[in-house]
């Protein structure tokens, strides 16, 4: 797999580097950079803008690409030894995707769970700046067979909704449901959780997007429970 941005490779290099099988420059990189390659011993190769489009898929890669090993998903089964879970229910966006792996890595979840047979894994890794690589990440195709082991595993369900309630008081063990950018989550998802909840906003305002309504229902867990 191809990664590539700047900032996402110092961060491989600074935290991951057994991972990255060769590094790809097209830019001229400064010198601690070049030598922090050199140190690592990883293979590197100088290659044209051309060839780093190609690699990129035509994205903005800044002169930095690597090859790096396949990602690895953590097992649900040591996942649910944990006490807060991010569950993420039909999202698609990568950009939304990877700013809540961003957020609950920097915030304090525990995991986070994708439903779904497919990722966009390169793209999440590239948005989240490599905090996918810090915070268990586990995909799980049948969501509803999910929520009934979660409750059997002693989990709490929120489900996030525009018509649920705001709270700042949270159960111990806590499972949080974010639905799809564009549909939220149906109603038979909600119906199998425990609670809905919602954030009350000004203005007579309906919505936000749903990784910045995820900071900040994950900061009122954290401080909440």
């Amino acid at each position: 797999m191809v990664i590539y941005g700047k900032q996402l490779i110092l961060h491989m290099l600074n935290k991951h580097s057994k991972k990255i099988k060769k590094i790809f420059l097209s830019k001229e990189c400064d010198k601690a950079i070049f030598n922090k390659i050199r140190s690592l011993n990883i293979e590197f190769l100088r290659i044209d803008n051309k060839k780093a489009q190609a690699l990129s898929k035509n994205g903005n890669h800044q002169g930095f690409l690597a090859e790096v090993d396949d990602f690895v998903f953590s097992d649900l089964k040591d996942i649910k030894t944990l006490d807060f879970l991010v569950i993420l229910y039909g999202l698609s966006d990568v950009g939304n995707i990877g700013a809540i792996c961003r957020s609950a890595y920097a915030l304090g979840a525990d995991a986070i769970v994708y439903i779904g047979k497919n990722i966009n894994l390169s793209g999440v890794i590239r948005t989240s700046s490599g905090a996918i690589y810090e915070i268990p990440f586990c995909m799980v195709e049948d969501g509803a067979n999910l929520l009934n082991e979660l409750k059997q595993s002693g989990f709490y369900l929120y489900a996030t909704a525009k018509d649920g309630e705001e709270i700042f008081k949270f159960q111990k063990k806590v499972a949080l449901i974010l639905g799809s950018e564009g549909y939220g989550l149906s109603n038979k998802v909600i119906n199998k959780c425990d609670k809905s909840i919602a954030i009350k906003m000004k203005h007579n305002w309906d919505s936000l997007n749903v990784s910045a309504a995820f900071a900040i229902f994950c900061d009122r867990i954290i401080n909440g429970r």
